[in-house]
């Protein structure tokens, strides 16, 4: 019989990780509070690996990413909201239902280890409640939306704000980021924050150290832009990343209601009559000469002074040949033309093989005045080519 048992455990276990049974979650929240539920990865942790919890003893702490959307729908109702820092964090979905009703919520879990997805279902029920008469909103600097929706640091806000209230009776109405009310965003840096927007409500009245926002000092204080503190005994948080910035605190009294606009007035829908209709008289002509003259005539004759200013820069400035040459040493260009024949020669040969040698490898040739001379006769080998007496050459520097 516990064979049998077993038996019937493991195929259960192995119907549902095959099929994939769908988890139905029932929740209920009232209108006008803070709603807010934790997307747990171990919860889903399960779903993906229930055979190797239970056999093989191994036990995954895999990355995940939640996708949350209305049943039949793209995405989520216009209160409600998600979000999800890293693949290792816990999603929340959270928001203040504006009316009562049921909202259906499909959420998805995607594995990026093993790109399994497990689907869940919260039904959420929202019942009908008054809103709370009055309200306030507080700017926390130093926290971040995903730090702020767990609830045990609802509760230590809480219990900050109740004694800055002066009373017990206290809910929390919503929790906004800061950067979906025009925050900007921070530095990745250590000791920056993106900001959270906390709105309380209670059916008592607001405490005097709540009141003093509203006094014509404060108000100056913070539109002079000083860095305004808390007044003397309103400071009740404990923990220095829950103080409240003072200069965006907002009291809101739902008791007082707003007198409504006048109902407008309903016509016969034709209009009156307004006498004879008179057109507007032409407008007077308008000299465009001059508008002419700055817009072209100007610029073009800029462009022609910067024409002009190039081209003497480029082609009258230019020093010429003979100028060159007038001031180069005359051993210098002696030593240039004589580069620029011998490669002409040279040129010439390539193209001509059958040319005779060039006559500066002749013996006893002056390449000055291409004279020859018998070559003398030496019982020891003697170059090819000998200094002979050239006016240039006592000019070179002797040793």
């Amino acid at each position: 019989m516990a064979g049998c048992r077993s038996w019937v455990f493991f195929y259960t276990v192995c119907a549902v990780s095959v099929f994939g049974a769908n988890a139905e979650i029932k929740v209920s929240t009232p209108v006008g509070k803070l709603f807010t539920y934790e997307l747990m990865r171990e919860t889903f942790q399960n779903d993906f690996e229930p055979l190797s919890k239970l056999y093989a003893g191994r036990l995954y702490d895999d990355p995940m990413i939640f996708k949350c959307n209305r049943q039949n729908y793209p995405d989520l109702p216009e209160w409600l909201r998600f979000t999800q820092r890293q693949p290792y964090d816990n999603g929340f979905l959270y928001g203040t239902p504006t009316s009562a009703g049921k909202h259906i919520i499909e959420i998805y879990a995607v594995n990026k280890r093993s790109y399994e997805t497990a689907r869940h279902i919260l039904v959420i029920r929202v019942t009908a409640q008054d809103m709370l008469p009055y309200q306030a909103e507080f700017f926390i600097k130093l926290r971040e939306i995903e730090r702020v929706l767990p609830s045990s640091v609802q509760d230590e806000i809480k219990q900050d704000l109740q004694k800055l209230w002066n009373t017990e009776a206290l809910e929390i109405v919503n929790i906004t980021n800061a950067l979906d009310r025009g925050g900007r965003v921070p530095l990745p840096l250590a000791g920056h924050f993106e900001g959270v927007y906390v709105k309380v409500g209670s059916e008592e009245y607001f405490s005097d150290c709540l009141l003093r926002v509203l006094t014509p000092e404060h108000q100056k204080q913070c539109t002079a832009g000083a860095r305004v503190k808390s007044p003397g005994g309103c400071n009740f948080c404990r923990i220095p990343s829950n103080c409240i910035t003072w200069c965006k605190t907002e009291l809101f009294d739902l008791k007082k209601q707003e007198p409504t606009p006048p109902a407008p007035t309903m016509g016969s829908g034709i209009l009156e009559d307004g006498g004879v209709f008179d057109p507007p008289e032409s407008p007077p002509s308008r000299d465009y000469f001059p508008d002419y003259i700055v817009t072209v005539i100007v610029p073009l004759i800029l462009a022609i002074i910067l024409c002009l200013l190039l081209a003497y820069i480029m082609y009258g400035r230019r020093e010429g040949v003979a100028k060159r040459n007038a001031r180069t040493n005359q051993i210098q260009l002696y030593h240039h033309y004589t580069i620029h024949d011998n490669t002409d020669e040279l040129r010439n040969m390539a193209g001509n093989r059958g040319a005779p040698p060039p006559l500066s490898t002749l013996p006893m040739f002056n390449s000055r005045t291409l004279e020859r001379a018998p070559p003398p006769r030496y019982d020891s080998p003697v170059p090819l080519i000998m200094a002979q007496h050239d006016p240039y050459c006592e000019t070179l520097p002797r040793k």
